[in-house]
């Protein structure tokens, strides 16, 4: 019996360390390994570092080219200030409560509040008691978003990027690697057929997995939906078909399932935190917000956000569907430009 158990540790053993050499004798996967959690451990450290006492949150809407101008309450520990270039996403993040009270830059002499905002009226009061100056009232209304009406777009987006990103890239680069792609290759399948037929397939099942996903979430959570429903799923389709674009540029060639896992990940991981998911880049530093621009789950995500929570039409996210197409269209001839059967 001991012999028995002794066998077994030592074949265990044996590949155990089998396992370790294969891992770090292919460099790039170690050095993903390695690379990939601090680059991720930096983007969070950036993107919550500010250290805040805010209770307050006080919008200014500064216009390109305009000078700045300076208004009480701004530099105090308890009020946070965020800048908007564009009125109408401010005064909607003052409709939502997102934000307590907004300045103009161009009109010094007037603010807007939230008429069902409860911090909004103690800030109005602090600011009457802060200054002298006579300021004019303009009051908006609106419904206070709930987070999940705002987080359940970015959750459903974020359940697509997975399951188009490893759903198509792992599969592919495990197939390549167990010799399928080989096969097919002496079949008269094309490129064009194979990677069509990927994309179709994918884009079915995801589209009616985020249609289920969906439509349970809103059977517990109710949550806010005043948009058009077949202009939600034009963005679904949009989002998906980008995603899956991304994902075979991955598994063009690769034949490493480590690698490509590695490569997955640093994908889906800065989407996750950058487009806007889980939290506002509102105040988040200029050149966080270009990145966050270039993701295409930022796209899907904000404009499933404003078909839900605003109601708009497809003119109104015109520019994030442009934008979806566009970046589909180039991941998909990338794809196809370095497809191969094997990994050479």
């Amino acid at each position: 019996m001991s012999r028995i158990q002794s066998n077994f540790v030592q074949v265990v053993w044996a590949l155990a360390i089998a396992r370790t050499k294969e891992f770090y004798r292919d460099r790039t996967t170690m050095i993903w390994a390695l690379v990939f959690p601090v680059c991720v451990i930096a983007a969070i450290s950036i993107s919550f570092s500010k250290d805040s006492q805010e209770i307050f949150k006080v919008g200014v809407y500064q216009p390109a080219n305009h000078a700045a101008h300076h208004f009480p309450l701004i530099d105090e520990v308890f009020v946070g200030t965020v800048e908007y270039q564009d009125f109408e996403m401010a005064l909607d993040r003052i409709r939502h409560h997102q934000i307590d009270l907004l300045f103009s830059a161009n009109q010094p002499t007037r603010y807007w509040i939230n008429e069902t905002s409860t911090k909004g009226h103690v800030l109005e009061k602090l600011l009457s008691e802060a200054s002298d100056a006579a300021y004019e009232r303009e009051m908006v209304s609106g419904r206070q978003i709930r987070y999940v009406d705002w987080v359940i777009p970015g959750v459903l987006g974020m359940n697509v990027m997975f399951g188009a990103l490893f759903g198509i890239g792992f599969v592919i680069v495990r197939y390549r690697k167990n010799g399928v792609l080989k096969r097919l290759q002496a079949t008269p399948i094309t490129p064009l057929h194979f990677l069509t037929a990927q994309v179709v397939s994918r884009l079915s099942v995801l589209l009616i997995v985020a249609i289920l996903v969906y439509s349970g979430c809103n059977y517990f959570l109710n949550f806010l939906m005043l948009g058009n429903y077949l202009t939600l799923i034009l963005v679904a389709v949009l989002g998906i078909f980008s995603m899956i674009s991304l994902a075979l540029i991955v598994a063009s060639r690769i034949a490493s399932e480590e690698l490509a896992n590695g490569l997955l990940n640093f994908l889906s991981f800065p989407m996750m935190l950058l487009s806007e998911v889980w939290f506002s880049l509102d105040d988040a530093p200029d050149w966080l917000v270009t990145v966050s621009n270039l993701l295409p789950l930022t796209h899907m995500v904000k404009a499933a956000r404003e078909i839900m929570i605003n109601g708009a039409g497809i003119g109104a996210i015109s520019s994030h569907l442009w934008v979806l197409a566009t970046m589909s269209l180039v991941f998909l001839g990338v794809a196809a430009f370095l497809f191969r059967w094997n990994e050479k």
